[in-house]
């Protein structure tokens, strides 16, 4: 099996080289400039589950070839349209893409570029970034992956991807209802971004305050709603768990939307909590909550974009 990898950033770059590690055949597609960076030093990852400097394998766009069996899509959601336009070319006829952005939304976007019998679903759960040296740096001890078929026609290629990762660094497993996966993390993300990009503060400090808890439930119940309606009900031991972490007394937990935030970084403001919006407006469910999110998200878009921050 023949595994191309868009990036070599937090993400891919940790998936993809734990994969490498592994023995998996895998190159990854990366600008020239990174692509430099991984010929001179190895790609470099530092990880509570142990620190690596690999040799790998990697293209360029311009020398894609539709020769790979998966293709790993790990980008942000506002890269999308690019990113499905960088590994066009290596998307031949039996090609499967493993896409692992947060959402939901980008599913109808690969499905009208490669058709649905080759998009598969993923999720991941990693906190990981690329530091200014090159160095893939895991910053907490969780590092799991799950992808799953979504059309008969590709369980044989869902289950040889866990063949690859048999033996890797990582939490994996191929699932039996994906889409399941996917809408139980939307739920969760799009609450925890929402919230502590609105409020600028962690779970805890949120909590803390006098109607922290009220507003955090409502929020969630509004995703849940949503998530219900759309035909994926949050299983039980899964809500539980959000619920818990949600309501963590002191708990510095925040989303990664807000790091991007206070950085004066690009935000999935759409993707996350305009997604969940729109579904909670067309379903006529509970929105107030969502619609104050993403108003915040998207005056914090015009403001970044007339250069207003600072």
């Amino acid at each position: 099996m023949k595994i191309l990898v868009l990036g070599a950033g937090g993400t891919g770059g940790y998936f993809g080289g734990r994969l490498h590690e592994a023995g998996a055949n895998v190159t990854f597609l990366v600008r020239e400039k990174r692509g430099l960076q991984l010929a001179q030093h190895g790609l470099q990852i530092e990880s509570p589950k142990g620190n690596a400097t690999l040799k790998v394998k990697t293209v360029l766009a311009q020398d894609v070839k539709a020769e790979y069996d998966i293709v790993i899509l790990s980008c942000k959601a506002y890269d999308l349209a690019s990113s499905i336009e960088a590994i066009r070319p290596a998307m031949g006829p039996a090609a499967c893409v493993v896409p692992l952005l947060n959402g939901i939304s980008h599913i109808d976007a690969l499905d009208a570029a490669f058709g649905k019998a080759r998009v598969m679903g993923g999720v991941c759960q990693i906190a990981a970034t690329l530091t200014k040296d090159g160095v893939v740096k895991s910053m907490i001890d969780v590092h799991s992956i799950i992808w799953g078929a979504r059309e008969p026609s590709q369980h044989t290629a869902a289950n040889a991807l866990g063949g690859a990762f048999a033996n890797a660094i990582s939490d994996w497993k191929v699932s039996e209802n994906i889409m399941q996966d996917m809408w139980e993390k939307v739920t969760f993300l799009s609450t925890l971004a929402g919230m502590t990009c609105l409020m600028r503060a962690s779970v805890g400090e949120i909590l803390a305050t006098a109607d922290g808890r009220t507003l955090m439930k409502r929020y969630l119940d509004s995703c849940v709603a949503v998530s219900s309606k759309s035909g994926y009900p949050p299983r039980a031991p899964t809500l539980e768990r959000y619920e818990n972490v949600l309501n963590s007394d002191g708990s510095p937990l925040t989303a990664s939307m807000l790091r991007d935030l206070e950085s004066t970084g690009r935000v999935e403001a759409d993707h996350i909590v305009g997604f969940m919006l729109g579904k909670a407006r067309e379903f006529d469910i509970d929105y107030w909550m969502l619609t104050v999110a993403y108003t915040h998200l998207k005056a914090y878009e015009n403001r970044r974009a007339a250069n207003r921050l600072g």
